[in-house]
């Protein structure tokens, strides 16, 4: 006599065959609770961005509205399609049987949705992450780019933290330090100058000019070496990673800092400043979401950004 038990691990005969022959072997009593195509949808999501936060912001739909269709199909099939690995979903070899289906339907509605929009060009949403100083560098061509794309949507997610990938917070991200490891595709944008402004002369003679440095977590950058070198960094008596502060305090012409060539154009030019270009420079790096290499749309806003700073670097 043969027993058999319910449960998410099935009945004893499904233990020998492989995930796809399980889920059609309960195709009679289970599929028909999947053919819902969101649902589908935001088991891939899931999948694609490792957490049910990221298909979330990927969809614009609730976290708990995931997790509750994800729960659904689960009960449905009997199945287990996600492991919970170091914080991050891991889709079971149930999951990927059901979207190896899923990936064709999605192709053929791709192709079906592009006879539409090719008139329109590319369509998306994306999520930049960088600093305010980078922002600013992008915010000049964002107009132009944007006008010529109206499928396409930029989130610009300014802070001096860096964004935590592996949990999908942003789709893209420019930092200023090449980053050690990490589960995305990084390029190389620009070498961005320097330059070391200080007065040409105080106002009073006796006076001496106020060193701007940047905190101690920014040792690292060839801005706050260079101030090392020249044993100015000991001296600094105004300390901040907000660039425009010290732009701010170096156009009084009562101080002394370093900055890069996107924040001071203005002030290579003023008579009252002597400005030194330094012979290290700051490295841009773009961060891209794997999943993102082949998305059209993606590769359009991955192109601006790269553009943007060639014409930074051209300058």
């Amino acid at each position: 006599m043969r027993h058999s038990r319910s449960g998410l691990g099935g009945s004893h005969a499904d233990i020998s065959r492989p995930p796809a022959a399980k889920l059609q072997a309960r195709a009679g009593r289970d599929i028909p609770a999947l053919m819902n195509w969101d649902d589908l949808r935001i088991v891939a999501a899931v999948r694609d961005r490792g957490s049910y936060a990221g298909a979330s912001a990927r969809l614009r739909i609730d976290e708990t509205t995931v997790a509750r269709r994800v729960a659904r199909i689960q009960g449905s099939l009997g199945v287990t399609l996600f492991d919970a690995v170091d914080g991050v979903r891991k889709p079971t070899g149930y999951c990927e049987a059901i979207l190896a289906h899923v990936h064709e339907i999605a192709r053929h509605v791709a192709e079906i949705g592009n006879v539409g929009k090719e008139a329109h060009g590319v369509v998306g949403r994306f999520r930049i992450a960088s600093t305010s100083s980078v922002a600013e560098i992008l915010a000049r061509y964002a107009a132009q780019f944007l006008v010529a794309n109206p499928g396409l949507t930029l989130q610009f997610m300014t802070s001096d933290e860096n964004v935590n990938f592996s949990r999908w917070e942003a789709d893209l991200a420019v930092r200023l330090r090449k980053p050690d490891r990490g589960d995305f595709t990084i390029t190389k944008l620009a070498d961005i100058r320097l330059y070391l402004f200080e007065p040409v002369a105080m106002r009073d003679p006796d006076d001496r000019p106020v060193v701007c440095c940047y905190p101690e977590d920014l040792d690292h950058t060839p801005e706050s070496r260079y101030l090392m070198a020249r044993r100015l960094h000991a001296q600094g008596r105004c300390i901040t990673g907000n660039l425009r502060i010290v732009y701010g305090l170096i156009k009084t012409h009562r101080a002394v800092g370093v900055l890069p060539e996107s924040v001071c154009a203005d002030l290579l030019s003023d008579p009252g400043l002597r400005a030194t270009l330094l012979e290290s420079r700051r490295d841009a790096w773009l961060l891209v979401q794997n999943h993102l290499k082949r998305d059209p749309a993606a590769r359009a806003v991955i192109d601006w950004v790269r553009d943007s700073f060639s014409a930074l670097s051209a300058r």
